[in-house]
């Protein structure tokens, strides 16, 4: 076991203390941050800027049936316009004034708005709204409806998805956060798996074409040397995912209050608003246990391809074979989404290669049995160990070959063979 300490302790401090990992650590909330808060910071901004100026919409129409029905407001100014001005303003939209043409003169029901630009699709759509009203009404008076009653009979409801979950309690269905909430789990496992366990088999493959490993092994198992790597690489991870997670607070702390610097309520509070009815605190608490469980399940592979090769070019043909799983399951994640409680959702998050990803997508949704988890935790265990054995067969022999690329073949004899 100390042996095994030592190869950790050595893992750990050579890795946290390279430059990349500093840099990375630091820069990756910051990135995150601007992904998600500059949009929409850029979009708000942009439009203030729409809605603050008043745009003048040319209406070109035969007759006033919907010039004199449209109204004008604090973002919109419809202007009666000749057909006969409607190739000047075309041709010279700049000078004329217009932001936009809606034209009533092509075929019956067809309505064109022409522009220079590609119109903002809002504004578009709150024109529709206006004239499709002014239709709507009309198409009404002439069936001889009366407007006022139609209005009044439209029903006025509102639905609600409510949840009981284990203990009796209700609680939001909040689809959308909790779709979001599934993504974005789903995907940080999926990253998370690739990049660590890509981190043990470079280690490798760099002790091996380096000859180091020969000096190592003379003092300790392959097995401790195994173990030992992907432990460290897993306290690496776990150190950096906490510093992001640390991090990642203070930026959307930071940028959240400086976006919502003119509402009293901070960037926490409309967070928490979007997780009613959600156990956030249990979710990160599952999120933990299945991104080490997958991280360790999938390293033990990584390590022993690490094992298998001579250099990274030679890892591709292996990698894929293990990795459709994952990718599957990233694939898979709108369908179990729309079904978290499915055959497919059910089995997919208890077949250890894709329960990482899989059950984070399912457990933001609620209804997942105590039992499923029992069971899904418990499969992820055992074949993290079966696989870690079986690796360790691999590696023992695959640490010390050189010249040579091991087929899948050769990889189930080492896994036999006795000595």
């Amino acid at each position: 076991m100390d042996k095994i300490w030592i190869i950790i302790k050595r893992e750990y401090s050579v890795r946290v203390r390279k430059k990349s990992f500093i840099i990375m650590t630091l820069i990756t909330p910051i990135l995150l941050g601007l992904l998600i808060f500059a949009p929409a910071y850029l979009s708000s901004v942009s439009s203030e800027l729409e809605e603050s100026e008043q745009k003048n919409i040319a209406v070109v129409e035969n007759d006033n049936f919907y010039f004199s029905r449209l109204t004008n407001s604090d973002q919109f100014r419809f202007t009666k316009t000749p057909e006969s001005e409607l190739d000047n303003i075309k041709n010279n939209f700049s000078e004329s004034g217009y932001f936009a043409i809606v034209d009533f003169t092509c075929e019956e029901n067809i309505i064109n708005f022409i522009s220079d630009k590609q119109l903002n699709k809002n504004i578009i759509s709150e024109i529709e709204q206006y004239i499709r009203q002014i239709k709507r009404e009309q198409n009404y008076k002439d069936e001889g409806f009366d407007v006022s009653d139609i209005s009044n009979l439209e029903p006025n409801l509102q639905f609600n998805n409510t949840i009981i979950t284990e203990d009796g309690n209700e609680q939001g269905a909040n689809q959308d956060m909790r779709t979001a909430l599934a993504f974005i789990f789903g995907f940080l496992i999926y990253i998370f798996i690739f990049m660590y366990g890509s981190m043990v088999m470079r280690g490798v493959i760099e002790e091996k074409t380096n000859r180091i490993v020969e000096v190592i092994i003379s003092s300790v198992k392959p097995f401790q040397l195994l173990i030992g790597k992907i432990i460290g690489v897993a306290l690496v991870g776990f150190t950096q995912f906490v510093l992001w997670v640390l991090l990642s607070i203070l930026v959307a702390n930071i940028a959240g209050n400086t976006l919502l610097a003119d509402n009293p309520v901070g960037v926490f509070d409309s967070i928490s608003s979007l997780l009613v009815g959600i156990n956030l605190n249990v979710l990160i608490l599952y999120f933990m246990f299945y991104f080490i469980g997958g991280y360790l399940l999938y390293s033990s592979f990584f390590a022993c391809i690490g094992a298998a090769v001579d250099n990274e070019t030679d890892t591709h043909q292996m990698v894929l074979p293990i990795t459709i799983p994952l990718i599957l399951s990233i694939a898979m994640i709108e369908a179990i989404i729309n079904n978290p409680d499915g055959t497919l959702a059910f089995w997919m998050s208890i077949f250890p290669l894709s329960s990482p990803i899989i059950m984070m997508v399912r457990l933001p949704f609620g209804g997942v049995e105590s039992w499923e988890i029992l069971l899904s935790t418990t499969v992820l265990l055992l074949s993290f160990l079966m696989t870690t054995w079986v690796s360790s067969r691999i590696y023992r022999i695959g640490i010390l070959m050189y010249g040579k690329k091991a087929t899948f073949r050769e990889l189930y004899k080492w896994i036999k063979f006795k000595g």
